[in-house]
């Protein structure tokens, strides 16, 4: 649905999207991550024909969005991290207005997909109130809104929840899972729990280069350094650290930083959540025999952040 062949967009001698090429297959949420500037808003401009680029192209259900723009145009619904709205106007008035930019005809049809609209983003209570006096939750959602008026097979969208609260950011998340089973959707965020709970995939870009693609356990699995596992017992002392790394496929333990308890490294692939029976079977009967009394053994996985940190970093 959307393809980037080695696009590229300059102002001046400032190279702001350089090269960057990848593909979002129909019906997949892809999350579009990298630090402020690295040229996520400028390489959506692009997608949308908001911009054209200075060199490569891109593709857009089918369509070139430099020699058919008009086209391109019909098939998105773009929301950038501000909303266009008009605040003067009632949300069903706005959405009628943008329905007939979008050349949504004849009225009829017109209004059927507004209050499918209106539905789907949970506005049928604020329809007839203007919207300088809705909260910033619910102009999040007349610009989902417009972005939906039209019924576009591809959605993009730039910082759907920025600014909003944590009960309206669960709100707009959910509305964003559900959109996916009648859109193919690229979306732009800085909240990385966000992305682990709605995104398939996730593109990381950094000064203009797109630097890694994959899913996020493919990412979490490459970037992580060992497989790890905490163990936290009543008994402490060297001899548990000596005791266990006598263990396959351990490769050494360690104390916690909150000298709690112990971290142990497996070799990449075998621990986390992938630990053998045996070996699993073999930390608890030894801490059984050893009388050290367990209080807890848990699998740590990177987070997100630790995974899109690490990669900013190796990528630069």
């Amino acid at each position: 649905m959307i393809e980037a062949q080695e696009l590229t967009r300059q102002f001046g001698d400032i190279v702001a999207v350089d090269s960057v090429s990848f593909k979002v297959n129909k019906g997949e949420i892809v999350g579009f991550l990298g630090l402020n500037g690295a040229g996520k808003t400028t390489t959506m401009r692009m997608l949308t024909s908001f911009i054209p680029p200075t060199s490569g192209k891109a593709i857009v259900s089918g369509f070139d969005v430099q020699t058919s723009s008009m086209e391109v145009r019909k098939k998105i619904g773009y929301l950038p991290e501000r909303p266009p709205l008009y605040l003067d106007m009632t949300v069903s008035g706005y959405l009628n207005y943008v329905g007939k930019l979008g050349g949504v005809y004849p009225a009829s049809k017109r209004t059927d997909y507004m209050n499918e609209a209106i539905d789907k983003c949970g506005l049928s209570k604020v329809k007839n109130r203007l919207i300088c006096h809705l909260s910033k939750g619910f102009k999040q959602r007349v610009g989902l809104a417009q972005a939906l008026i039209h019924k576009p097979e591809v959605l993009i969208l730039d910082e759907p929840t920025s600014g909003l609260d944590p009960q309206q950011i669960i709100e707009i998340r959910n509305l964003i899972k559900d959109l996916a089973n009648d859109h193919t959707i690229l979306l732009s965020t800085h909240i990385l729990p966000e992305v682990e709970m709605t995104c398939e995939r996730v593109l990381v870009i950094n000064n203009g280069k797109l630097i890694t693609v994959g899913s996020i356990s493919e990412l979490s699995s490459e970037h992580s350094k060992n497989d790890q596992v905490y163990i936290e017992l009543k008994k402490n002392s060297d001899a548990v650290i000596k005791t266990l790394e006598k263990i396959k496929p351990i490769i050494n333990v360690e104390k916690s930083s909150d000298k709690k308890g112990y971290l142990i490294n497996f070799k990449p692939g075998t621990g986390s959540d992938n630990i053998s029976v045996d070996s699993r079977a073999e930390i608890t009967k030894l801490v059984y025999e050893k009388k050290w009394g367990l209080i807890e053994l848990k699998s740590l996985r990177p987070t997100l952040e630790d995974v899109f940190l690490k990669i900013i970093k190796e990528g630069k």
